[in-house]
């Protein structure tokens, strides 16, 4: 019997997909765990795997938005009849760019061009009549998929030089990775081209999941939640002293945010209250410590999450910072490391940001903002000494934290990172 395909929700999020390219067209023979196609979520771009086997019997949405559980193909045996599953379903048509005989559910007529990859800043395009068109587009005349082409562009991967095991020699996503995995250290030769002004995307730009997503829960959070701000200024000349010193001798290189991070989470386990989320009819103190470290990506911004966060070293915190915010750039991560945040570190000093205030990330009660180190003069044993000086502001949940709960919290961050070593205790 035909199965019908449905946008599955691939992630915690997500409310609708974009089908940028499918793999197989109608026709081709499908096994359980093959790619069907490559899909634009609001956190990533994931490739949709069958789990039926047959023949691709019919292709709903060619490209565009669907939203979750909108009928997007049909598998079956070759030759059946699956056109009464369509009319029987109707029902649940997707919105997107939808072919014969499911009928669009807007009366507007629906945008077909797909929103520009955040990997690797492309420009809209109007969407290929052929597969083959698709795969000759661009810089390259390389056969290869959307998704193996991102992926190559942020590691720096030579097409060329990559064997492809798809259709008619295709590159798709994992022989880049095994490219990758072969030849870990790839250099790029030729000259970094020059920014040309004409190259910025002037003109309306299709708004991708991300942003979409982005828009969606902030607005929640900005406009449902509370907002207060506490901003305090911190001493960094021990922090600044303690990591010189311990980059020195050990082989992992630890970042002023790192120590923000361990600094946080020790100074939550003496602060519960902060450590906590709101749901409406409940407030939720979580026993673990699960910190949030937004990173910026093309399109917008994820949050990946050190979970007990207060439990880690500063090298093992430095390390899975920089594993999962190279995902983030990729586009990698799964739903499970941007899930169970209780907590969020923002931090935008390495672009000499002074001071600024965050979104809280729902449904965190807090999140923390930091700015850059500045040198400036302070009193010092009555003294006018240059010291290295940090703001951070918390933006809580009023609804969840008070003032007082807040600042003292504060207090505490603040006597952790100007004596690092409770840090440790």
């Amino acid at each position: 019997m035909a199965e019908i395909i449905r946008m599955p929700r691939l992630s915690d999020t997500m409310e609708e997909g974009n089908i940028v390219s499918w793999l197989k067209k109608e026709g081709d023979a499908v096994k359980a765990g093959d790619v069907l196609a490559e899909v634009e979520t609001d956190k990533a771009t994931m490739e949709l795997e069958s789990f039926f086997e047959g023949v691709l019997l019919h292709v709903a949405v060619p490209s565009g938005a669907v939203p979750v559980d909108g009928i997007i193909a049909v598998i079956g045996k070759k030759g059946e009849e699956y056109k009464h599953l369509l009319t029987e379903q109707k029902s649940d048509a997707p919105k997107g760019n939808v072919s014969e005989p499911i009928q669009s559910a807007s009366s507007e007529q629906p945008s077909t061009t797909p929103p520009a990859s955040a990997s690797t800043g492309e420009k809209p395009a109007t969407p290929p009549s052929s597969e083959s068109t698709q795969e000759t587009s661009g810089d390259s005349r390389i056969k290869a998929s959307p998704l193996a082409r991102s992926i190559a562009s942020e590691a720096g991967v030579p097409l060329d030089q990559v064997q492809g095991s798809g259709d008619q020699g295709r590159i798709i996503k994992r022989d880049v990775e095994q490219y990758m995995t072969n030849k870990p250290s790839v250099s790029v030769q030729s000259a970094p081209q020059p920014v040309v002004v004409s190259d910025f995307k002037y003109g309306d730009v299709p708004v991708s999941q991300m942003r979409k997503t982005i828009a969606r829960r902030l607005g929640e959070s900005k406009f449902s939640a509370p907002h207060f701000y506490l901003t305090m200024e911190i001493n960094m000349d021990n922090s600044v002293a303690a990591r010189t010193a311990v980059n020195e001798k050990a082989s992992v290189k630890i970042s002023f945010n790192d120590l923000v991070v361990r600094a946080c989470a020790a100074a939550l386990r003496k602060h519960p209250a902060i450590n906590a989320s709101w749901y409406g009819d409940k407030i939720t103190y979580h026993q673990h410590i699960n910190i949030g470290v937004a990173v910026a990506v093309e399109d917008g911004l994820l949050v990946p999450v050190i979970n007990n966060a207060d439990l880690k070293s500063l090298s093992v915190i430095n390390q899975e910072v920089k594993e999962l915010a190279a995902k983030a750039k990729n586009k990698k991560l799964s739903p499970q490391e941007m899930q169970g945040n209780t907590f969020t570190v923002s931090n935008l000093g390495m672009f000499d940001i002074e001071e600024f205030t965050a979104i809280i990330n729902p449904p965190d009660a807090c999140i923390l903002a930091v700015g850059s180190i500045i040198k400036k003069p302070v009193v010092k044993n009555d003294e006018i000494v240059i010291g290295n000086m940090m703001k951070v502001t918390l933006s809580c949940d009023h609804r969840v934290v008070d003032g007082a709960t807040g600042a003292q919290f504060l207090q505490t961050l603040k006597s952790m990172l100007e004596n690092p070593v409770m840090i440790l205790v």
